[in-house]
C-alpha cells in the first residue's frame, strides 16, 4: 500500500537512510529536518504516516506529536530516539502515538511498524468514506421523503429526519411519544442504524407485555437457582444489547417497583440478575417510548419523576397522520407496491379510493392505514383498488352522521381526532360548493378569509387544491392575465373564473 510519509529529524543521514528505505517500498516521501518546518509541509499538504526523531533542537518530538494531532487528528505517528525512558514512552502513548522505536534500530523491524500503522490508516480512510457516503446516502432519502422506512414530505416529517439524524450520532437516551401506530419503533431503529452502535445489536422489548417478575428477569437476566425453573445463567436483554441498542416499548405501563431498578441502571451503567449478588456493568444505549402522558403520570404519582427526566434527555414527539393528511398519498403507494410484491401482483390505488383514504381521521394512524391496504390488495379482483374494497368504517366515512349517532364505542372516541375530521369535512364541502373560492367559502363558514387560510393551511387543503388546479390546467391554454397587468385581482377572487374556465 502506498502511502504518503513524513520523515523529521535533524540528522541529515538520517533523513537520507530512511527516506530511500522507505522509497524502495514505493512510498511517497517527504523530509524535515526540525519540528517548526515538519508543521509547514503538514499545512500544505496532510501525510498518513510521520515518522520523527524526539530529540530536536527547536521543538522535540513530543511538542510535534501534540501539535501534529491537532493539525491533523487521524495521522499517525512513529516515535524515534536513541535516549529512551518509561516517562517519554508514557507520554507519547498518552498523545496519541502509534509505536515508540529505539535507535539503532532493526531495519525489518521498521518497515514491520510502518506497515502495521498504514494499515490502520486505511482502515480509519475506509470508515470515513463510509460514513462520507452513508451522510449523502441520507440526505438522498430525506430529498425522497424517505428515511429508513419513515416516509412523508410534510415539514413535521423534514424536521423529525433532521432530529433522527442529530440524535443517532449521540449517546443520550430518548423518549419517543406519539399515539399507537405512529411509527415509534421504526423511529428508534433509524436512530440506531444511523448510530455508531449500529453494526452492535438492536433489541426490543414491550414493558407491558410482562408482569414485573418477568419484566426484571427478562430485562436483567438471571442466575442458576434464583428461582423455579432457573436452571441456568440466563443474561438478561440489557447485556444481549451490549454495545448496541435496546427499545423499551410502552416504559409508561412499567410497574413503580421495576422503575427504581431501571433508574439505577441508566444511573450507574450497572445491573444486578435476578439472584446474582455482584452488578454486571452494561454499556447499551436506551430509547424508551409511550402513546401515554407521562408528565401527567408524574403529576399523578404513578410514573417516577427522576426516571421521566433521565429516560426523556432528548424527546421526539411523532405527530399523528390526521395531522400530515399530505402523505397519506405516498404512504399508502408504498404499502399497495408492499403487498403486491408479496402477492406476486399488479395494482394501483383508485382515485375514488384515495379520496377516502385522505377524508378518513385515521385513529390508529399508519398502522391502521398498512393493514386497511393489506386487506384491499387481498380482496380485490381487478387492476385497481375501489372504494369497495376498503373498510365501510371508511367508504362510508361521514362525520356528520357519526355526530348525529353519538354511538359511543367501548373502547371510547379520539374527540380531537373526531372534532379535526369534521373540520375538514366542512372546509373541504365550502370549497367544492363555491368552485374553490376561498372568499365564498369564508362567508359561507362565517369565517375571515385568514382564519380560513389557517385552517387550510392546517388540514393541508391549499397545497391540495393547489395541486388540483394545477392539475386541471390545460398546458396549451393562454394564461388569463399578464404577469404585467397593471390592475391584478386577488387570487382567491380569481379561483372561481379560473375553474371555470378550465374546462373551456
Amino acid at each position: 500500500m502506498m502511502a504518503n510519509l513524513l520523515i523529521v529529524d535533524d540528522e541529515l543521514g538520517m533523513r537520507q537512510f530512511l527516506t530511500h528505505l522507505f522509497q524502495r517500498e514505493g512510498h511517497s516521501v517527504r523530509v524535515a529536518e526540525s519540528g517548526q518546518r515538519a508543521l509547514e509541509a503538514l499545512r500544505q499538504e496532510p501525510a498518513d504516516l510521520i515518522i520523527s526523531d524526539i530529540k530536536m533542537p527547536d521543538m522535540n518530538g513530543i511538542e510535534l506529536l501534540r501539535a501534529a494531532r491537532e493539525l491533523l487528528p487521524d495521522v499517525e505517528v512513529i516515535m524515534m530516539t536513541a535516549f529512551a525512558s518509561v516517562d517519554t514512552a508514557r507520554e507519547a502513548f498518552l498523545l496519541g502515538a502509534y509505536d515508540f522505536v529505539q535507535k539503532p534500530f532493526d531495519n525489518d523491524l521498521l518497515k514491520e511498524t510502518v506497515t502495521r500503522a498504514l494499515v490502520k490508516v486505511s482502515l480509519v480512510k475506509e470508515k470515513q468514506s463510509l460514513l462520507a457516503e452513508n451522510r449523502v446516502l441520507i440526505q438522498d432519502q430525506r430529498k425522497r421523503g424517505r428515511l429508513n422506512n419513515i416516509i412523508g414530505h410534510c415539514e413535521e416529517m423534514q424536521a423529525l429526519f433532521q432530529m433522527i439524524e442529530t440524535v443517532a450520532q449521540v449517546q443520550s437516551t430518548v423518549l419517543v411519544t406519539g399515539e399507537s401506530g405512529t411509527g415509534k419503533e421504526l423511529v428508534a431503529r433509524a436512530i440506531h442504524d444511523l448510530s455508531p452502535r449500529a453494526e452492535k445489536p438492536f433489541v426490543s422489548i414491550n414493558c407491558g407485555a410482562f408482569t414485573e417478575t418477568l419484566l426484571e428477569s427478562e430485562l436483567f437476566g438471571y442466575v442458576k437457582g434464583s428461582f423455579t425453573g432457573a436452571n441456568t445463567n440466563r443474561k438478561g436483554l440489557f447485556e444481549a444489547a451490549e454495545r448496541g441498542t435496546i427499545f423499551l416499548d410502552e416504559i409508561g405501563e412499567m410497574s413503580p417497583a421495576m422503575q427504581v431498578k431501571l433508574l439505577r441502571v441508566l444511573q450507574e451503567r450497572k445491573l444486578r440478575p435476578v439472584g446474582a449478588t455482584e452488578e454486571t456493568q452494561v454499556d447499551t444505549r436506551v430509547i424508551a417510548a409511550t402513546n401515554r402522558d407521562l408528565a401527567s403520570m408524574v403529576k399523578e404519582g404513578t410514573f417516577r419523576e427522576d426516571l421521566f427526566y433521565r429516560i426523556s434527555v432528548i424527546p421526539i414527539e411523532l405527530p399523528p397522520l390526521r395531522d400530515r393528511v399530505e402523505d397519506i398519498p405516498e404512504l399508502a403507494e408504498h404499502f399497495v407496491q408492499k403487498f403486491c410484491a408479496q402477492a406476486g401482483r399488479t395494482l394501483k390505488l383508485s382515485e375514488k379510493a384515495l379520496r377516502l383514504l385522505e377524508n378518513y381521521s385515521w385513529p390508529g394512524n399508519v398502522r391502521e392505514l398498512e393493514h386497511t391496504i393489506e386487506r384491499a390488495v387481498a380482496l380485490e379482483s381487478t387492476d385497481s383498488i375501489q372504494p369497495e374494497r376498503l373498510p365501510e368504517k371508511i367508504s362510508n366515512y361521514d362525520a356528520q352522521r357519526i355526530a348525529s349517532a353519538f354511538d359511543f364505542p367501548d373502547e371510547g372516541v379520539n374527540l380531537t381526532a373526531y372534532l379535526d375530521q369534521l373540520e375538514r369535512t366542512y372546509l373541504l364541502e365550502a370549497l367544492r360548493r363555491t368552485g374553490g373560492n376561498q372568499t365564498n367559502a369564508a362567508e359561507l363558514l362565517k369565517l375571515s378569509v385568514r382564519s380560513l387560510r389557517h385552517l387550510l393551511d392546517k388540514h393541508g387543503i391549499r397545497s391540495l387544491t393547489a395541486q388540483m388546479r394545477d392539475e386541471r390546467r390545460d398546458p396549451d391554454a393562454t394564461p388569463r392575465r399578464r404577469a404585467t397587468d397593471p390592475h391584478p385581482r386577488r387570487r382567491d377572487e380569481d379561483l372561481s373564473e379560473f375553474v371555470a374556465g378550465a374546462g373551456e
